[in-house]
């Protein structure tokens, strides 16, 4: 194939953790989404839609794309790409958000899709794939557009998360967990890291050995959330103090 840049065995650059390329598409997943915030007044209803429809589009893409390369390099398996990865699950059932606006779907997404995302961007499970190497693209690509789809339905279309669906999101979450441990068990994958840690360096390596890290992913996991809606939690309790004046 052209370059290498769709091949198995990729002969360019690997990919480098916080490398230049790393934090080059780091910044550029920020801007975004410091662009829909900035802008978030501008959007037509048109744009709006148009928007939905082309984060959908590209994510679907980014997805599909995947799955395809995958079994045309012959890496292919049940072990591990069945949509059981936290952002694999998200971006199949995007269009719950992006095309029929779902708030059940939106309040779950917004933690467990920024959450799931934002880790996968600081720590990917690249290896040799490096910038510009199609897997480097599209990996990007995928988890940023998850990203911005949420920032954007929450600051243009007005989506927000309420406390009360934390605890909804954390027994689904882990009901999905143990789902995923059974299928491990069934096929000898490991999906969602139940069975052990990733080949590459990431942030579970800090949380001691297997299965000792699984308790303290639990716990982060629950710790993000109630971060992710403090801004929200501040913006409530100022509107509850500017109405009693």
């Amino acid at each position: 194939m052209t370059g290498g840049l769709f091949e198995r065995d990729y002969t360019g650059a690997p990919f480098m953790l916080f490398g230049r390329e790393h934090i080059i598409a780091l910044i550029l997943v920020a801007g975004i989404c410091l662009l829909v915030y900035l802008f978030r007044g501008f959007w037509t209803e048109h744009g709006m839609k148009a928007t939905r429809w082309g984060l959908c589009a590209l994510i679907y893409l980014c997805e599909g794309s995947w799955q395809v390369w995958m079994w045309a390099i012959g890496a292919w398996t049940i072990q591990g790409m069945l949509p059981l990865w936290l952002c694999s699950v998200t971006s199949w059932t995007m269009p719950l958000l992006l095309l029929f606006r779902r708030k059940w779907y939106y309040e779950w997404v917004y933690f467990m899709g920024i959450i799931g995302a934002s880790m996968a961007l600081l720590t990917p499970d690249l290896v040799q794939y490096g910038f510009p190497h199609f897997r480097f693209v599209e990996f990007f690509t995928l988890h940023g557009a998850i990203i911005v789809a949420i920032v954007y339905m929450t600051v243009v279309e007005g989506f927000r998360p309420t406390g009360r669906a934390i605890p909804r999101v954390v027994v689904i979450t882990n009901l999905f967990w143990a789902f995923c441990a059974l299928v491990n068990i069934k096929i000898g994958s490991n999906y969602l890291y139940t069975q052990g840690k990733l080949p590459t360096p990431s942030l579970l390596d800090y949380l001691g050995p297997h299965p000792t890290y699984l308790f303290w992913m639990e716990l982060i996991g629950i710790g993000l959330c109630l971060l992710l809606y403090l801004p929200f939690f501040w913006l409530d309790r100022k509107q509850r103090r500017t109405g009693d004046k």
